[in-house]
Formats: C-alpha cells, sequence, structure tokens
C-alpha cells in the first residue's frame, strides 16, 4: 500500500511538472526516479540498469550513426531535386525521400539536413515546403522499429514487462497505411499553407532593439513628436527604462537617456530607424544596409538554447551582432538581453569578417543564409556509409548480428574513417533523451509491479468496459496524442504504456494492438509546433504562425488517427 501511495503522488507530481510548468521533461523524470530511489521503491542496481536498456542504446548509437548518413551524397542530390517540376511534385519527392530517409534514420537529423535546401530554393515558397517536410519525417518514422524514438521506447517498456522484443518491420504495414493517407492530405492541404513570398502584406514580426544614447536630440520629446509612430511596417512595441518595462507605449510617452526601444515589424524597415540621431539599433560599427544582414536558425543541439544572448557572450563568440530575433509570431517581451533563446529561433545578424570562418556555427545553426552548413562526403564515401548502415540491418533483420553490436562497430568504423568526429559525437550526444528514456523505463516498470498501473485500467475499464477493448483502444490512442501535443513524444509513451499494457491484462487480450497504439499516438504530433522537435525546428525557418498549424494539422492529425485506428487491429488483432 506504502508503495502504491507514493508511487501515485511521485507520478501526480511529475504530470503537474510536465504540464503546468517550464521544467524540461529531463530533469522532471530524472527527479522522479531519483526520488522513488530514496523513498525506497527502486534500488540503486534498478535504477542504473534501465540506462543500459537495449533499445535506449540502440537509440543512442541510431542518432550518433546518423551524424555520418546526413552527409551523405544522396541527402545533397535530393536538396538539388526539390525546386525541379511543379509544387505538387516537389512536395511528393521530398515528402516521400524524407519518409525513407526518417524510416533508418533520426528524422531530427533529416529535417536539419534539408531546412537549408528549402529556404534557399527559388521556385516555390518555404512556407509551402517546411510543414511538409516536418510531417512526413513524423510520419516516415512510423514505419520502422528504428524510425523513431517513440518506437524504440515502446519495445523497451514492451520487453520488460515480459513480453518477446518487436520486430524491425512490426510497424510498417500500419506505417505505410498512414504515410499513404497523411501524403495525399498533405497534397490537398497545400492550398492551405501560406505563401510568404508572395504575400506582401505579410509583415514578418521580427523583434529590434534600439538604444537611445546621451546624446540623442530624441530625449525629452513624446514618441509622436519624435515620430517613432509614424514608421512604415514597424511600430515601436515597449521601452525599457532601467528595470521597468514599458508595455503599450502611448504617444506621448517620453523618451529619456538610455531607453531601449523595441520595435516590432518588417525587417526591410530597418534601415528607417538609422534617420533618429541618437538611436543606436545595433551596438557597434556595421553597415545597415538589410542586403549584408545574415539569418541564422538556432539548432535543437545548441548550447544556445536556455541561454540569454547576453549569458552566450554571443557577439565575441560568434563575431556578429544580433539585429533582431524571431520566434515564429509569438511576441517576445523585455530587452535581447533578457530573452532566452530556444531551438528554431532565428537570429538577424550583422557579420563581421571572421563570422563565416567560425568553427561553432555548424554546432549551434541549423540554417545560415546563404552558407553550406553541411560537410559533404564524396561519391565514394557516401556509398560506402550506406553500404556498411545497410548491411547492419540486414545482418540484424535476419538474426546474424545483434544491432546494437552491429551499430556499434560501425560507428567505430566511422570514427576511424573520419566520416563521424570525436567532437561531433560529443556535441550530438542525446543527454537529455538518455535521462528521459533510461527514467521513463523505470517508472514504467515501477507503476506495472506496484499496481498502480492496474488500478488506472481498472478505473478505465469501469468507464468503457462495456464497450469492449477496442474503444478502449481508442481512449489510449488519444489520450498518447494529447500528451504528445502538450509535452513531448517521449513522455507521453512513457505515461500511457503502462496503463495500455494493464488495460490489455484486464481484458484478457493480446496486449499488442494497445502497445501499437501508444507507439502510432505518440507520433501523432501535428497541432502543435511545441510536441515535436522538427515541427518547432520549421516553425521560425518557414514563417510559420500557430493557425498555420491548427489549419493544416487538425486535418491531418484525423486523417493519422482514423487510418492508425482502422488499420492497428486489423494488423494486430485482440
Amino acid at each position: 500500500m506504502y508503495q502504491q501511495v507514493s508511487l501515485s503522488l511521485i507520478m501526480i507530481v511529475l504530470v503537474a511538472c510536465l504540464f503546468g510548468t517550464r521544467l524540461k521533461p529531463a530533469w522532471a523524470f530524472a527527479g522522479a526516479i531519483s526520488v522513488s530511489y530514496l523513498a525506497g521503491l527502486i534500488d540503486l542496481e534498478g535504477v542504473l540498469i534501465n540506462f543500459t536498456n537495449p533499445s535506449l542504446i540502440t537509440l543512442i548509437l541510431l542518432i550518433l550513426i546518423s551524424i555520418g548518413i546526413e552527409k551523405t551524397a544522396f541527402v545533397r542530390k535530393l536538396s538539388t531535386s526539390l525546386a525541379k517540376g511543379s509544387l505538387s511534385k516537389s512536395v511528393t519527392k521530398l515528402g516521400l525521400s524524407t519518409a525513407f530517409l526518417s524510416s533508418f534514420t533520426n528524422n531530427t537529423a533529416v529535417v536539419a539536413s534539408l531546412i537549408s535546401a528549402v529556404k534557399e530554393n527559388k521556385t516555390h515558397a518555404p512556407s509551402k515546403l517546411l510543414l511538409p517536410l516536418s510531417y512526413t519525417a513524423i510520419l516516415g518514422g512510423t514505419l520502422t522499429l528504428i524510425g523513431t524514438s517513440t518506437n524504440l521506447i515502446v519495445n523497451g517498456f514492451a520487453v520488460d514487462a515480459g513480453m518477446a522484443p518487436l520486430g524491425f518491420f512490426d510497424f510498417t504495414l500500419v506505417g505505410l497505411a498512414v504515410l499513404s493517407a497523411g501524403l495525399i492530405a498533405i497534397l490537398l492541404l497545400l492550398k492551405f499553407l501560406p505563401n510568404y513570398q508572395e504575400a506582401d502584406d505579410e509583415v514578418t514580426p521580427f523583434y529590434l532593439e534600439g538604444k537611445v544614447k546621451a546624446s540623442s536630440k530624441l530625449i525629452g520629446k513624446t514618441v509622436e513628436e519624435n515620430g517613432l509612430r509614424e514608421l512604415k511596417d514597424i511600430f515601436l512595441a515597449e521601452i525599457i527604462r532601467g528595470e521597468k518595462r514599458i508595455a503599450a507605449v502611448t504617444p506621448k510617452q517620453v523618451i529619456k537617456a538610455g531607453d531601449i526601444l523595441l520595435f516590432s515589424g518588417d525587417l526591410k524597415s530597418v534601415p528607417l530607424l538609422k534617420q533618429f540621431d541618437g538611436l543606436e539599433v545595433i551596438h557597434d560599427k556595421h553597415e545597415m544596409a538589410v542586403e549584408h544582414f545574415v539569418e541564422v536558425v538556432i539548432s535543437h543541439s545548441s548550447s544556445l538554447v536556455g541561454q540569454t544572448l547576453k549569458d552566450a557572450n554571443f557577439r565575441k563568440e560568434f563575431k556578429a551582432a544580433v539585429v533582431a530575433i524571431r520566434r515564429g509570431h509569438s511576441r517576445l517581451e523585455g530587452s535581447f538581453a533578457n530573452i532566452q533563446l530556444q531551438a528554431g529561433d532565428s537570429l538577424i545578424l550583422a557579420p563581421s569578417s571572421d563570422f563565416q570562418s567560425n568553427k561553432k556555427l555548424k554546432r549551434e545553426f541549423v540554417y545560415i543564409s546563404g552558407l553550406d552548413l553541411q560537410s559533404h562526403l564524396d561519391e565514394k564515401q557516401s556509398h560506402c556509409v550506406f553500404a556498411g548502415f545497410i548491411a547492419v540491418i540486414g545482418l540484424s533483420i535476419f538474426d546474424v548480428v545483434p544491432l546494437v553490436k552491429g551499430l556499434i562497430v560501425l560507428l567505430i568504423a566511422f570514427m576511424l574513417w573520419g566520416v563521424v568526429s570525436v567532437s561531433e559525437v560529443k556535441r550530438r550526444f542525446p543527454l537529455e533523451l538518455f535521462v528521459i528514456v533510461g527514467s521513463a523505463i523505470g517508472l514504467a516498470k515501477l507503476m506495472i509491479d506496484t499496481g498502480v498501473a492496474t488500478q488506472i485500467s481498472e478505473f478505465v475499464l469501469s468507464l468503457v468496459g462495456q464497450f469492449g477493448p477496442y474503444t478502449a483502444l481508442v481512449v489510449i490512442f488519444f489520450l498518447t496524442l494529447l500528451c504528445t501535443e502538450l509535452i513531448t513524444n517521449n513522455a507521453a509513451a512513457a505515461l500511457s504504456f503502462p496503463i495500455a499494457y494493464s488495460l490489455a491484462i484486464g481484458f484478457g487480450v493480446s496486449p499488442l494492438p494497445f502497445i501499437m497504439a501508444v507507439a502510432f499516438g505518440a507520433s501523432a504530433s501535428f497541432i502543435s509546433p511545441f510536441g515535436y522537435q522538427t515541427n518547432l525546428m520549421v516553425y521560425s525557418a518557414g514563417n510559420y504562425q500557430i493557425k498555420d498549424y491548427i489549419k493544416v494539422g487538425v486535418p491531418m492529425s484525423l486523417v493519422y488517427s482514423i487510418t492508425a485506428l482502422i488499420f492497428i487491429p486489423i494488423v494486430f488483432p485482440f
């Protein structure tokens, strides 16, 4: 009884932290498993063994090996073919290629490799291609056991629950069905995606900062008297005066020395601010012409994530001044110095002559206008990389060599050959994912062993039991989908699996359809830019608004869900 009550309280706090706070999921899960250990619910060996789970090790190795695969000539050739043909043809080529790559490699890496090509293409608006890129990467991940982290995580949960490991292609039939339906839906929904290349009335909401120098003629005059209310496509949103923030600036507000003026609007209007005496828009001697600016998008693996520009010592580290910041169409508040950067943020930089030679650029940014960030392999190296990877997968499928062993050997070969460097392995090691999954496996096992999952499933059974196992499967699927949209896919799988497994036991049916409902539900993130990493990566890069995700994502989610819920019980009968 003590164990059930204690674990229930821990899980309630965990869910509250995931849904109601900004605490990173890795910290929340690590805290939950640590408290479980301190409370005597699990011993130290039991905690540590979860971090050596074969599915988790496989996931980490695949992410590291994808570093080499994304450098291959195949990715480069795909990039150059994007602009050829009509929009529908381009989206189809992009979608099928992305789905194929995502079924065998990390889909986040696939999207990161293709963002630059999509942004730089001259034929189609990036906003017409980037969201389909993210969606098809998600769909492609559902095709195989190694296609997405959630499939591997669910497999780890299943093995720990005493089930046989899931096969490499167990997901494929349902995955092909959702991919086909999803790609057709994307093509039909293209007209609802914005075309920001043609929409002249669209104002890109860049967030700009100017500082009033002590010698400025703006001082002592009102906003209206200084003409700061009459700027084309740009408006004065806030004033920072010391520790005070003045929002909703009125025309009668008097400007004082040292004020930081925060503008929002079209980047092309930045040179207009140069007309105001003593207003420093960039705090060093950079040219103010827009054509000299560089746009960058912060990578999901960047050390800048969670830091402010001041904390990161940005100008010194990157030899560039930040002129403007954009986070989708979200309204940012406060001065540049206090904004915590996020993955997917777009920064407009005024670069110095040393900017392009900075070795940190590839590590920190997923996209830089005018620069190719990727180190490419030649044709021979590319063929060898693919041949090695396919050989490892093939040997695993036919039970000749375990997948973990094959991936370890392949990663060592990549490093010895110079395809992947030690520094890249250190930089790209997914520490947060490692902590989340390792902790989640332990918590899921505890929920099953202590009976907490059984109690929750009995409650669900009391509500839907009379309607049969299929209704319960639908409930689990949509519960997982909701968690994915609100938190993260991995956390959603961790919270839903023990309940799904116990429900299957309660009904006396095969757990497989319920496990597949968790796996496919955890990959169903189409409505929010924040539920899935690839959605967040294209958010600012495509200049999307939340409404763009809703307009396209809601019908996509419905098509995906209906298709999955039709095919799961057919392929995996109760």
